[in-house]
């Protein structure tokens, strides 16, 4: 605290963190700022210090005290650490106290920062492919989609549409995009896999024109398992035998024969409709699935959005969906995302990623301190936004 009152400490303590952390700053501070007002909170009594850099002034706040000095960050992360495992807001207010709509606040308010800028501090660590699918779910009893964009095992966005349409996907995708392009202007995805909804692949193609949207292999299997592995068993075994023998093929042309000759031996054999229509339709659209080659490191399945969206539908199901507004459901799903990308994982998961124990620390190879709602915190400077909409 002595730093923050004397002028000349806390000039000295705040450089070595430009200098050290310049990704946390805003843009010109390297030029100099202005030492403005100390504020002291009323809830918590804990001072802050505010700076103007050109003509914009911010609130310089520190990491072990949540956003609007709600509670100490220590008390805070072991309930929103609990909330990776869906466990409910009364929940924690029988265990940790305060109310329910104490612990639904917290998680709320990490929702209002940008979640590609707060998970990832480098711009040039944005990855390259990407993975996109919507979850199913409901909003005050109607239908409501949340779009959800993955990649390098992050959550990078997610938001709520009312409507599964173009339209309206476009919407819920352009989220990601105006955060990705606000990091790095430059951004551009080289592909993206999704399960061919025509509405989603339409709206990736107008959000990044010239993406290259690849459909998911996986889905091909899935299809046909739901609908025969118990009437068709033995025929099912050996078409899918025969499907993951196409998918280990090395090469364009061995993927386009091997594929070839798994509709000539579902034609020979008469399979049922279940299986042959869907290993038919792979064939007509074999280019989708075939530039997947073109593009080394690729997703040619949806394995690692589904994964994450396992987890989102788990969450969704223990809360019985959205019961309030689109702009709150939007901020509760934003805020578990962030929460899922920075709370730790298990041991044996943290053990396989070299020690770093999350998501973000497993993409950004750093972390910016030991107390993960602490790390989320810092990672959040200016609401993980390069150019902040409204700076404090």
């Amino acid at each position: 605290m002595n730093e923050i009152e004397d002028s000349k400490k806390f000039r000295n303590e705040l450089d070595s963190f430009i200098k050290e952390f310049p990704e946390l700053f805003p843009y010109g501070i390297e030029n100099g700022y202005l030492l403005k007002e100390i504020r002291r909170s009323k809830k918590s009594k804990i001072p802050t210090r505010r700076i103007r850099v050109g003509v914009v002034s911010y609130t310089i706040k520190p990491s072990f005290v949540m956003p609007y000095h709600t509670a100490l960050s220590d008390y805070a992360e072991k309930g929103l650490f609990l909330r990776k495992f869906n466990v409910p807001f009364w929940g924690l207010s029988h265990v940790l106290g305060k109310d329910a709509m104490f612990w639904y606040r917290l998680e709320q308010s990490l929702g209002r920062n940008s979640i590609v800028g707060t998970t990832i501090k480098d711009p040039t660590l944005l990855p390259e492919h990407l993975a996109a699918d919507e979850k199913h779910s409901r909003l005050k009893g109607n239908k409501a989609y949340v779009s959800t964009t993955a990649g390098a095992q992050c959550i990078l966005g997610v938001s709520v549409s009312e409507d599964a349409g173009e339209k309206g996907l476009k919407k819920a995708y352009s989220k990601f995009k105006e955060e990705a392009l606000d990091l790095n202007p430059e951004y551009r995805p080289k592909s993206v896999n999704t399960d061919g909804w025509r509405a989603t692949v339409n709206a990736w193609k107008s959000l990044f024109p010239g993406i290259c949207v690849i459909a998911c292999f996986l889905h091909v299997f899935i299809k046909i398992r739901d609908r025969s592995s118990k009437k068709f068993r033995e025929v099912f075994n050996a078409a899918a035998d025969m499907i993951w023998h196409c998918y280990e093929a090395s090469s364009k042309a061995s993927f386009s024969q091997r594929v070839r000759r798994l509709c000539e031996w579902a034609d020979a054999e008469k399979v049922p409709d279940v299986i042959s229509k869907p290993i038919m339709k792979l064939k007509e659209n074999l280019p989708n699935y075939s530039k997947a080659y073109d593009l080394p490191g690729c997703h040619r399945t949806s394995n690692m959005v589904d994964r994450l969206m396992q987890r989102m539908d788990r969450h969704l199901f223990s809360t019985f969906y959205f019961h309030g507004s689109l702009d709150a459901a939007e901020l509760s799903i934003r805020g578990w995302a962030l929460i899922h990308n920075f709370a730790p994982c298990n041991p044996t998961t943290v053990k396989r990623h070299d020690g770093w124990k999350c998501p973000a620390e497993w993409i950004n190879k750093s972390k910016y301190h030991d107390n993960w709602l602490q790390n989320l915190l810092t990672s959040s400077s200016m609401g993980g936004f390069r150019h902040p909409p409204n700076p404090l």
